[in-house]
């Protein structure tokens, strides 16, 4: 099968993906939650003028000159409203948040005044309007303030409380399993046979997908027998997951044995192998409405097509508007060579320059088995196929790693 080319592979696995159904969830229980449906308020903030600062209530034609003396017929705190309207000579008490009074129309600061008893002196002179917030400023009853496919902020769910919903409606969160394959894999603590590693790649992948809103399965360590890997893929299939995602066993070699296990199972395989380093063994299928992705093994290839097309994936079906990678400018901190025919993800570290671009510096070597390469990256420089040489300093673009 010939290679594919990572955008129309990238397109092959987002194809039909869109937000699962709706849920209703508790506000506290929405944060990181999309949005199923636009959200408007219902109720206008704030319901009635109010004041800005404590101080006093006047009428501003009483303070147009200062100083000017007042008195004072009450107080107003806020959520205690005053029953009495303000007549000229008058003031009312008021503290932040407290209704502005029939016949006020501005605000003096507490700062501006000095009180004698039930007389107050106003020593700076205001205009209308001065402290006070109008009604509806922020919002009003009926106006769209978040919308079908935001990810809520902290912000948001403070927003969303303001216009008083108590619940919201949002995609449910996708269902992901993931499976290992390899004899060889034990587990981190356990001690090591001849030829074993320690398996590594599920606890980046299941934190990667955790973080863009996904419920992680884990399936554990299947064994390099087709009877193993085909129990554990149907096993997800019976669990109702949206995406199972596989790791090794996806290359040519005797003992990789998921794309024949997974086609054993009835899955469509949709391609397999792509034009792009490191990643060239992955592959994408469906097996009914279950979505597959089979990552290669070696760590560093595993994690890179897990970001660039798991994550996609798993934010269009949690329902985001815009669920792909957004590439960056950036200089090069060191000079390439040419590429071939396959797509480059260079791990990089960055810099940022006094001038504010980003400086992208290729780590030292970029073997697909690279842990500690992996880690100290913070993006992947991107290089299409067959790109010339490039000089150090000059443009590339990159994609930012999850901090």
């Amino acid at each position: 099968m010939a290679l594919m080319p990572v955008a129309d592979a990238l397109a092959a696995v987002l194809d039909g993906a869109a937000g699962l159904p709706e849920e209703m969830v508790a506000l506290d229980d929405a944060h990181g939650r999309v949005l199923a449906r636009d959200l408007a308020a219902l109720r206008t903030q704030p319901p009635q003028p109010m004041s800005a600062m404590d101080g006093y209530a006047v009428r501003a034609a009483d303070v147009a000159v200062a100083p000017a003396r007042l008195t004072v017929i009450g107080e107003i705190a806020a959520g205690r409203p005053a029953e009495q309207s303000i007549g000229p000579g008058q003031a009312l008490r008021i503290f932040t948040g407290g209704v502005i009074p029939d016949g006020a129309d501005t605000v003096v600061i507490q700062e501006d005044t000095v009180r004698d008893s039930d007389q107050v002196t106003v020593t700076e002179a205001t205009r209308p309007g001065r402290h006070i917030r109008p009604a509806g400023i922020d919002f009003t009853a009926g106006e769209v303030l978040l919308r079908a496919g935001d990810r809520l902020s902290d912000r948001d769910l403070a927003l969303a409380a303001g216009m008083n919903h108590p619940m919201l409606p949002v995609h449910r969160r996708p269902r992901v399993a993931m499976l290992a394959t390899g004899d060889e894999l034990v587990m981190p603590g356990a001690a090591l046979g001849p030829g074993q590693i320690v398996y590594s790649n599920g606890y980046a992948l299941r934190a990667l997908a955790r973080s863009e809103g996904a419920e992680v399965i884990d399936l554990g360590i299947a064994a390099d027998t087709i009877e193993a890997t085909r129990a554990a893929i149907a096993r997800a299939r019976d669990l109702g997951v949206d995406l199972l995602v596989t790791t090794g066993g996806a290359s040519a070699g005797d003992h990789d044995l998921v794309k024949s296990s997974l086609e054993a199972e009835g899955t469509d395989i949709a391609f397999w192998k792509i034009a792009m380093r490191p990643g060239k063994p992955m592959m994408h299928g469906r097996l009914g409405p279950m979505r597959v992705i089979g990552l290669p093994g070696n760590p560093v290839s595993s994690y890179v097509c897990a970001f660039l097309f798991m994550v996609p994936l798993i934010r269009a079906l949690c329902g985001i508007r815009e669920s792909m990678h957004r590439r960056q400018p950036a200089l090069l901190g060191a000079a390439l060579t040419a590429n071939d025919q396959r797509e480059d993800y260079l791990r990089a570290r960055l810099a940022l320059r006094d001038d504010g671009q980003w400086l992208a510096t290729p780590v030292d070597r970029q073997d697909s088995s690279l842990l500690a390469r992996l880690s100290a990256a913070q993006a992947l420089i991107v290089r299409p196929p067959f790109a010339p040489a490039a000089a150090a300093g000059s443009q590339c673009l990159i994609l930012k790693l999850p901090e």
